[in-house]
């Protein structure tokens, strides 16, 4: 059995559980929301769940997408790890908070959401869940001021308008549509084809150049047109 310098082996030390959130965000009606689970006491959660013996991380947090919201294939990435001792009133739980953009279309008809109107959570979540949600949506901002709509929530093709009003949620404030037009329009491509706009006036589709990197000047605009 191996024990370190003092005489100590792996188990004469404490150890805390381990569990997986994943906070699974989307964009509906204007707005970025996410998902959410209701916990045994009827409080709301990110879907979760704790480590298996032997089980990798990525397989406890598909097993908790699947399970508790529905969601069998999600394309996710892990977060940060959530350690703070008192973060979950049960015992000493550390968290590896993961993160998934995903389509509205694409979740389940019965999955549960919570708006996110400026970034932040209407509703409280149970244990450090409103925090992991908050890292989460600043791994999208840091994505999306990197390329165009890379998780494809505005699907495949979509107007400048219904583009701007998905960065302005990403961001949490509006986006002067002359000066983010400009900024975007070369990583966009003309489908050809047009959409009715809120007026009844044809407006042009396009889709994105994928994995084209936005410049750094995007990126600045997209962080400090709020402040301005």
């Amino acid at each position: 059995m191996w024990k370190d310098t003092s005489g100590r082996a792996l188990t004469d030390y404490p150890r805390p559980s381990v569990a997986v959130d994943v906070a699974v965000l989307t964009f509906r009606a204007g707005r970025l929301a996410v998902v959410v689970v209701r916990s045994e006491d009827g409080r709301f959660a990110l879907p979760g769940t704790f480590l298996h013996v032997g089980e990798r991380l990525a397989d406890a947090a598909a097993r908790a997408l699947r399970e508790k919201a529905g969601l069998p294939v999600v394309d996710f990435r892990q977060l940060a790890v959530f350690d703070d001792p008192d973060r979950d009133e049960r015992g000493w739980v550390l968290s590896v908070g993961h993160v998934a953009a995903v389509p509205a279309d694409r979740l389940s008809p019965n999955a549960l959401l919570i708006d996110l109107p400026g970034t932040e959570i209407t509703a409280p979540l149970r244990f450090d869940h409103s925090t992991i949600v908050a890292r989460a949506v600043a791994e999208l901002r840091r994505q999306y001021g990197g390329e165009v709509d890379p998780n494809g929530l505005c699907g495949n093709e979509f107007t400048v308008l219904e583009l701007r009003r998905l960065y302005e949620a990403v961001f949490g404030h509006r986006l002067p549509k002359d000066s983010f037009r400009r900024h975007v329009i070369n990583d966009l491509v003309d489908t050809g084809h047009s959409s009715m706009d809120a007026v009844g006036r044809p407006a042009a589709l396009f889709t994105r150049v994928p994995s084209a990197a936005l410049s750094p000047a995007v990126r600045t605009f997209l962080e400090s047109a709020g402040r301005q």
